[in-house]
């Protein structure tokens, strides 16, 4: 992909968002989650069912092997049901992505924030109000 394109919801004209070339910032999906309501059975069904190799399981993150992008599940929760999709991406420098983004009118419900887990991300909506989330590289 030579020339990226993030949309964002509130774009001052509506149109599409686009990352200069040599900026260094075109994020790179790095995984796509989906939500559970029985990890146990969501497991199985892509390890025996479509042949997917299991990395790890646990009750709160499952992963599959996939090559460079992972595929996980996560347990669903009220705000994000069984069967919705998540995307994540890495960008090299997390802050300036969301200051540049930001300035672009895209809208962030979650700021850079430190997480549970160690890393940073933060989430954007993309055009149609999916939240997607992006972390430092």
């Amino acid at each position: 992909m030579t020339n990226p394109t993030v949309a964002a919801k509130s774009g001052k004209d509506g149109h599409p968002v686009r990352l200069r070339k040599g900026e260094n910032m075109q994020p790179k999906l790095s995984y796509a989650m989906e939500f559970v309501a029985d990890m146990s059975r969501a497991v199985r069904f892509y390890r025996d069912v479509v042949g997917l190799t299991l990395k790890f399981e646990s009750p709160g993150w499952s992963e599959f092997v996939t090559g460079e992008t992972t595929f996980a599940l996560h347990p669903a929760s009220l705000q994000n049901p069984a069967g919705k999709v998540e995307l994540g991406f890495n960008v090299p420098d997390l802050q300036r992505f969301y200051d540049d983004m930001r300035a672009k009118g895209v809208n962030f419900p979650l700021a850079p924030k430190k997480q549970d887990f160690g890393g940073t991300l933060a989430q954007f909506e993309d055009s149609e109000g999916a939240h997607v989330s992006v972390g430092a590289s």
